[in-house]
C-alpha cells in the first residue's frame, strides 16, 4: 500500500491541493452567503456542523499532502526521480491526454444535455397538456422538469468520467464498484427517511402535484415554489422566509394556481338592506371589474353573487365569487373589495360592523323613571337604580 502511494505520491500531493482550494473558496462563498441571510433565517446549529465539516474536510486533505511529501522525500529513488520531467512526460503522454479528452467529452455530452432537455422537456409537456392547462402552467412544468433531469443526468455523466478516470490513475475501480453496492445496502437502511424523501419527490414530479412558481400548501405552510427536487422542496411565504421541507413530510399538497383559479369573497350588508338592490350592484361592479382595461386580461368569469351565504351577527353574508387567471385572484379580491365600498357608499348601502342591540322586549310600559341620586334613566317598575344602585 505504501509503495503504491510512494509510486503515486505526486498525483496525492496535486489533487489535496487542489481540494484544500476549492475547499477554501466554497467556505468563503457559504460564509457571505450566511452574512447576507436575516436573522431569523439562520439555522446556527446547522452552520456550525457545515462549518467544522469544512475543517475536517481540510484537516484530511493537508495530512494527505504531509503524506506525500513524506513519501516523496523517503522514496528509495529520491524526489528528483518522481518528480522528473521524463516521468512527468511520459505520464502525460500516456495517461493526461486520455484523461482530458474523458474530461472534455463529458463537458460537451452535459452541454449538448442541457441545450436538449429544456426543448423536448417543453415539447413533450405541450403535448400531454395541450387544451387542459394555462400558460403559466407550461412555464412551472417545463422549469421543473428541465432542472430535475438536467442535474440527474449531469450527476450521471459526471460519476461515469470519474470511474473512467480512476483507472489512468492505476486505482482499480472493481473493489470500488463492490464496495460502493454494499455501501449503498448500507446506506439505505441507515437512511430510510432519506429514501422516502427520493420517493415521494419522484411521485410528486410524476403525478404534477405541483412545479416551481406555484403557489402551494404544504406541511402546513403556504408559499411560492421556489425549488423542488427529488430530496426536497423550497417555498418563499408572504413575509420573504424560506422554508425547505423534505418531501417525506409531505402527505397533502394544496395547489392554489393550477390552470385557473378564483375569486372566492364574502361580504356583509346590514340587515334592513333590500337584498335584490344589493344583489343587482355586487353584480354591476363585478361585470365592470370584468370589462376593465387591465382586469379583463386576468379575469376568465366576471365576480358574481352565489347566494345569501349566512345570517351573521351583525349583518348579511354575500357570497361572491367568478374565475380569474392563476396567481392574480388576490389582486382581483383586493380590486373588487375596494370597488365594493365605493359602490355600496354611493348607494347607501350599510356594511355592518360588530355592535349590540339592546332589546327590552315588549311587555316594558311606562316612562323612564330617573334616580334621584345620580340621575340615571331606569326601566319602569324597577326598585332600584341600574347605574348607582339606590333606591327609586
Amino acid at each position: 500500500m505504501w509503495e503504491w502511494f510512494t509510486e503515486n505520491s505526486i498525483w496525492f500531493l496535486s489533487a489535496a491541493a487542489i481540494g484544500i482550494t476549492a475547499l477554501i473558496f466554497i467556505r468563503n462563498r457559504f460564509g457571505d452567503k450566511i452574512a447576507k441571510l436575516k436573522p431569523e433565517q439562520k439555522n446556527t446549529g446547522r452552520n456550525k456542523i457545515i462549518k467544522r465539516s469544512f475543517l475536517y474536510l481540510i484537516g484530511s486533505l493537508l495530512a494527505v499532502m504531509i503524506a506525500a511529501v513524506v513519501a516523496i522525500i523517503l522514496s528509495s529513488e529520491g524526489a528528483n526521480a518522481i518528480i522528473s520531467t521524463e516521468g512527468i512526460q511520459e505520464w502525460l503522454l500516456e495517461h493526461g491526454i486520455v484523461i482530458l479528452v474523458y474530461i472534455i467529452i463529458a463537458y460537451v455530452i452535459f452541454r449538448i444535455v442541457k441545450l436538449v432537455i429544456p426543448r423536448f422537456v417543453i415539447g413533450f409537456v405541450k403535448t400531454r397538456g395541450k387544451g387542459r392547462h394555462s400558460k403559466l402552467w407550461f412555464e412551472n412544468r417545463a422549469k421543473t422538469l428541465s432542472g430535475m433531469l438536467t442535474g440527474i443526468i449531469g450527476i450521471i455523466i459526471a460519476v461515469v468520467a470519474l470511474f473512467m478516470i480512476l483507472p489512468e490513475f492505476n486505482v482499480n475501480i472493481a473493489p470500488l464498484l463492490a464496495g460502493a453496492g454494499v455501501a449503498g445496502i448500507a446506506i439505505g437502511f441507515g437512511a430510510q427517511s432519506l429514501i422516502k424523501d427520493f420517493v415521494c419527490g419522484l411521485f410528486i414530479l410524476l403525478e404534477d402535484q405541483f412545479n416551481k412558481g406555484d403557489v402551494v400548501k404544504i406541511a402546513g405552510i403556504a408559499g411560492l415554489v421556489e425549488e423542488v427536487n427529488l430530496r426536497r422542496t423550497v417555498l418563499r411565504d408572504l413575509d420573504g422566509i424560506v422554508h425547505s421541507i423534505p418531501n417525506g413530510q409531505i402527505t397533502t399538497a394544496s395547489n392554489y394556481t393550477r390552470d385557473w383559479a378564483r375569486v372566492n369573497l364574502d361580504i356583509s350588508v346590514g340587515y334592513n338592506e333590500d337584498m335584490d338592490h344589493v344583489f343587482a350592484v355586487i353584480n354591476k361592479v363585478g361585470k365592470e371589474l370584468a370589462e376593465d382595461e387591465y382586469f379583463k386580461e386576468l379575469i376568465k368569469t366576471p365576480p358574481q353573487v352565489l347566494r345569501v351565504q349566512n345570517f351573521g351577527d351583525s349583518g348579511i353574508d354575500v357570497r361572491i365569487l367568478g374565475d380569474v387567471q392563476p396567481m392574480k385572484q388576490w389582486e382581483v379580491t383586493g380590486e373588487l373589495r375596494k370597488r365594493l365600498k365605493k359602490a355600496f357608499d354611493d348607494e347607501g348601502i350599510e356594511i355592518p360592523w360588530p355592535h349590540v342591540k339592546l332589546y327590552f322586549g315588549e311587555s316594558q310600559q311606562g316612562n323612564p323613571i330617573a334616580c334621584k341620586a345620580c340621575s340615571h334613566p331606569n326601566l319602569a317598575g324597577g326598585k332600584f337604580c341600574s347605574n348607582c344602585g339606590g333606591k327609586l
